[in-house]
C-alpha cells in the first residue's frame, strides 16, 4: 500500500551515522509509476558530459533509488552505463519489498536489486546516484537532509542526481549534487511537446518548483528562457532544434552560466549553474 507522503526527522537525514542501515529504510513508498524509456534523457546526459565520472571511479557502483513498481528503467540504466565501462555494477533500491520480490528474476552480473531508502544499503560507495520521480513526493523542507543523507553515501567524484520527469519522458529536469553541494539544473525536452519552454516548470525538482514565483531566480530563469525562443522566432524555419541551439546561445550571451554546448543544445538539452536558480526568496 502507497503511503502519503510524511515529514521525516531531520536527525534521521542527517547522513552523519549509519543508524538508517542498521534498522527501518529511510523513506516512505511512493507511487511507483514509471515507463520504458521514460529517462532515456538524463541516462543520455550520464553517459555523455558525465560519463568521465563512471570510467575514472575505483568502484564503478551505481544507484538507481526508487526504481517504482517495475525495474524496466534500471535495467535500462544497466545497459546503457555498460556502453561507457563493462564492469559497471548497478543496484536498483526499492523499499517496498513486493517490487524488489518482482525485480530479482532479472538480476544478472553486474545487475541487483535491494529493498531499502536514502540509506543506501549498498557495500561501498556509489559514484552516480540516480532518483527519479522519488523526492517530488515529499516535503519540499525535508529535500536538503535527503540530499545530505545521499551525498555523503557518495565516492569521490561521485554524482548525485534529483529529477521529476513526465509519464513517457519529454519534459525532464534534474538538480546535480557532488558530495558538497548542488552543481547544476538540466532541462530536457522532446521538441514539439511544448510552446513555451517555462512549460517544462510543472517537472522541476521538488527543490525548486514551489519556487517558480516573482523573486525567486529560477522565476528569473524561466522567463528569460522564454523570452530567448521567442527572440529566435525567425530561426524556427531551419527547424527546433537550431532555435533551441539560437535560444542557449542567447542566454549565454545574456551572462546566464549555461554549460556544455551546441552538441547538447541540439539535443533539446540546457544546463545552467545552480546558482543561476538556487531558492533564496525570504517572502514579504
Amino acid at each position: 500500500m502507497v503511503q502519503k507522503a510524511e515529514r521525516v526527522n531531520t536527525p534521521q537525514l542527517s547522513g552523519r551515522t549509519s543508524a538508517g542501515r542498521q534498522g527501518r529504510p529511510v523513506g516512505n513508498v511512493t507511487r511507483g509509476t514509471t515507463n520504458p524509456n521514460r529517462m532515456r534523457r538524463v541516462d543520455r546526459w550520464l553517459t555523455g558530459p558525465q560519463a568521465w565520472r563512471l570510467r575514472s571511479a575505483a568502484d564503478p557502483l551505481v544507484v538507481d533509488l526508487g526504481y517504482g513498481a517495475t525495474p524496466a528503467t534500471a535495467v535500462e540504466l544497466f545497459e546503457r552505463l555498460a556502453t561507457v565501462r563493462a564492469d559497471v555494477r548497478v543496484s536498483g533500491i526499492e523499499i517496498e519489498p513486493g517490487r524488489v520480490q518482482a525485480a530479482i528474476p532479472l538480476q544478472r552480473p553486474g545487475l541487483t536489486f535491494h529493498v531499502g531508502g536514502f540509506e543506501l544499503p549498498v557495500p561501498g560507495r556509489p559514484v552516480l546516484v540516480r532518483a527519479f520521480n522519488v523526492l517530488r513526493q515529499y516535503e519540499e523542507a525535508d529535500v536538503p537532509g535527503i540530499w545530505r543523507l545521499v551525498q555523503d553515501r557518495l565516492a569521490p567524484g561521485g554524482l548525485f542526481i534529483d529529477g521529476t520527469c513526465d509519464e513517457v519522458g519529454r519534459r525532464v529536469t534534474w538538480v546535480a549534487l557532488d558530495r558538497e553541494r548542488p552543481l547544476s539544473l538540466s532541462i530536457s525536452v522532446r521538441f514539439g511537446s511544448f510552446y513555451l519552454p517555462s512549460e517544462v516548470a510543472e517537472r522541476l525538482p521538488k527543490a525548486l518548483i514551489h519556487r517558480n514565483i516573482p523573486g525567486e531566480r529560477v522565476h528569473d530563469f524561466l522567463l528569460a528562457l522564454d523570452r530567448a525562443w521567442l527572440e529566435c522566432a525567425p530561426l524556427a524555419s531551419f527547424g527546433n532544434r537550431q532555435r533551441w541551439v539560437g535560444m542557449c546561445r542567447s542566454l549565454r550571451d545574456a551572462g546566464w552560466p549555461v554549460q556544455d554546448g551546441p552538441a547538447r543544445w541540439r539535443l533539446g538539452e540546457l544546463t545552467v549553474g545552480w546558482d543561476a536558480v538556487e531558492p533564496g526568496y525570504q517572502g514579504p
